[in-house]
């Protein structure tokens, strides 16, 4: 097919409109009313590429990304327009399409915060498939996502500044087996040519892209709804990755319903500060929000991880006049600690979270220190990023995750014996586990093996997730079922503790998980950070928890003040490793106990460390032929036994 006739098919579907929400959204009246209409007729855009057409010809000059340099609001941005931004990521097809990236070949992105990002992910899904990887993850996890996805192409950043990422993309390069081409982002402050000749199989993206057609995919592709647009993968940070398969309809979809929604327009402005490996960041941030005219802005490569941005947040605010907010509680918390100092804000009407549940005193905080409600999502990989929404003018008490999306099924089961979804659906108000069935659910895994937990018999999608819902047929969130604590087969739901702590003005972050216990399994224990400058001791806080926490299995056994509460990279609380430190703290204790039997003197007695997140070290210093190391290790044995964790001891 020549370029002439590609350019030719390309235009054989009409240029359409850009998303626009139908009517406001305050009840679910009005997501049925949404729902007279066939959602085939409601919704005619196949794939992400048509939505970044649409938008190109509908708003043109219009301001589509901003980048920030850095985190100070006197420094000028990057800025690329919605006509620019369909031009480069046709350049960024064409280029990929060159490389002999087809329909189902995987473009694996490596980048931080960046305009280049964009190209990579749209340009990836129009040309064939795009996998973002989370660079903090190893490089023998990454090896293992890029090889089950047979990655064919490499988009890195060309700098270490960021993660390191061009080390590893070098050291990945020769483990893939299915890769053919690293391509090497510049960081926008590089001096041209200033890398130097770069390694045979490696280019620079920008003189590659630069070089090709910009107003039209030269493959003439006709994308598909079913075709697969991304690969993302879920978790990594324990255990192995798996790769979840999104299509072009589902992101669609969530474009579309997010829009309705949410009621996004051609006048709003975000900041991004969402990773954008992570679906968050990625669709019902930056697709939804293209698919509608908004700007979004980026803060930065690090994101909302650079201090300098988080610092200056809200003059950046004043800066830029962002209509909406939008951060993970644990960012809602460092921006809480950020003083206005004058600061305007009042272009903000909209401010949300998502991807952990928030805790009713963040909430109250932030609306009385700057004025905003914080209105709740509910999204995840498995459903392209998106399944209930608090739309704008809903006002909803900490938890209310908000109204399921138009077209969308969704119901509350009962757990069974195992933790998992029975076929018992629960009445309204009861607490039970989130199914839904929509239009946006994932096309499975990549590996078929990984499927069988994901669904239920019956073929709806078992989210993890456990809640209830309410009168206005709102979902509420209470946690995940992973992080039920089980004490004696009795389940305490955690947020239950970490509501009643996080009330204590001391408190800035806290987060309850189960101590391993030999007579009841697990016992609830909770961390805590502190407020910058705010004072509070382990006792007082455990009073104050046990205090208003009215069910007794569920009273806190102890609290422990840390100075930084682990995450993920997208600014979850990360609690396996919670797990971890509880059960070093566990092992310790009884190592004390023993030790003291024995009269092991402080100095000489063993060290416990943590291996990863599931297994404790107890080191024992002195020989295998020393009487006292050896009754010490015997006694140990016997008494670490019983706890349902693994422990190993040895001589250090």
């Amino acid at each position: 097919m020549t370029d002439t006739q590609s350019h030719k098919n390309n235009y054989k579907t009409p240029v359409g409109a850009p998303f626009r929400p139908a009517s406001p959204v305050r009840s679910l009246a009005d997501i049925h009313r949404l729902e007279e209409t066939p959602l085939a007729q409601a919704l005619m855009v196949r794939s992400t590429y048509e939505i970044f057409r649409n938008a190109g010809h509908a708003f043109g000059d219009k301001t589509a990304l901003t980048f920030l340099r850095t985190g100070n609001p006197a420094d000028a941005p990057i800025r690329w327009s919605y006509a620019e931004l369909l031009a480069r990521l046709h350049q960024t097809a064409n280029m990929l399409h060159t490389l002999g990236v087809g329909p189902g070949d995987a473009v694996a992105v490596l980048l931080p915060g960046c305009l280049e990002y964009h190209l990579a992910l749209w340009g990836g899904e129009a040309a064939g498939i795009v996998q973002p990887l989370n660079p903090l993850l190893t490089d023998e996890k990454l090896v293992a996502l890029m090889t089950a996805a047979r990655a064919k192409v490499l988009i890195a950043y060309g700098s270490d500044s960021e993660s390191g990422m061009w080390s590893k993309a070098m050291r990945l390069r020769g483990q893939v087996p299915s890769l053919t081409t690293v391509l090497r982002v510049a960081p926008h402050d590089e001096a041209p040519g200033a890398a130097g000749a770069l390694p045979e199989g490696v280019a620079e993206f920008d003189v590659l892209r630069a070089a090709q057609p910009d107003d039209r995919l030269v493959s003439g592709r006709d994308i598909a709804p079913a075709d697969i647009a991304a690969y993302f993968h879920t978790g990594g940070t324990t255990g192995a990755p798996k790769l979840a398969r999104h299509s072009h309809g589902a992101q669609v979809f969530t474009a579309w319903a997010s829009v309705q929604v949410a009621g996004m327009n051609e006048n709003g402005i975000s900041i991004n500060g969402y990773p954008l490996f992570h679906v968050a960041g990625v669709l019902p941030a930056s697709l939804a929000s293209l698919s509608a005219g908004v700007e979004v802005i980026i803060p930065t490569p690090s994101l909302l991880r650079n201090k300098e941005v988080l610092a200056n947040y809200w003059k950046l605010v004043a800066k830029y006049r962002p209509t909406s907010l939008s951060a993970v509680p644990t960012i809602l918390a460092a921006l809480a600690n950020v003083p206005l100092e004058g600061a305007d804000i009042s272009s903000i009407t909209y401010c949300r979270t998502g991807a952990a549940v928030l805790s009713p005193e963040l909430a109250a905080r932030f609306e009385r220190l700057f004025g905003l409600h914080v209105h709740e999502s509910l999204g995840m990989t498995e459903m392209a990023g998106i399944s209930t929404i608090t739309p704008p003018g809903v006002d909803g008490p900490a938890g209310c995750v908000g109204f399921r999306l138009p077209y969308m099924q969704m119901r509350v089961v009962a757990l069974d014996e195992n933790g998992n979804a029975s076929d018992r659906e629960v009445a309204p108000g009861e607490q039970g586990m989130v199914l839904f069935k929509s239009p946006n659910v994932f096309s499975g895994f990549v590996d078929p093996a990984d499927n069988a937990k994901a669904f239920t018999a019956d073929g709806w999608l078992a989210t993890g997730d456990l809640g209830w819902i309410d009168s206005q047929e709102r979902l509420n969130l209470t946690g995940r079922s992973k992080d039920l604590i089980i004490r004696s087969g009795h389940n305490i739901d955690p947020k239950t503790i970490e509501d009643a702590l996080g009330a204590h003005p001391a408190v800035q972050l806290c987060a309850a998980v189960g101590a391993p216990d030999a007579y009841a399994g697990e016992l609830p224990v909770i961390f805590a950070t502190l407020v910058p400058g705010a004072s509070a001791t382990e006792e007082e806080l455990l009073a104050f928890t046990a205090a208003r926490v009215d069910e007794a299995p569920a009273k806190p056994k102890w609290v422990s003040v840390i100075e930084t509460m682990p995450m993920t990279n997208v600014g979850k609380i990360y609690k396996p490793e919670l797990r971890a430190m509880a059960a070093r703290q566990v092992v310790a204790a009884t190592v004390a106990e023993v030790c003291a039997e024995l009269g092991v003197a402080e100095g000489a007695r063993p060290v416990v460390k943590t291996d990863g997140e599931s297994l404790v070290r107890v080191l024992i210093d002195g020989a295998a032929a020393d009487p006292l190391a050896a009754a010490l290790q015997e006694r140990l044995q016997k008494a670490l036994e019983p706890l349902p964790f693994k422990t190993r001891i040895a001589a250090q």
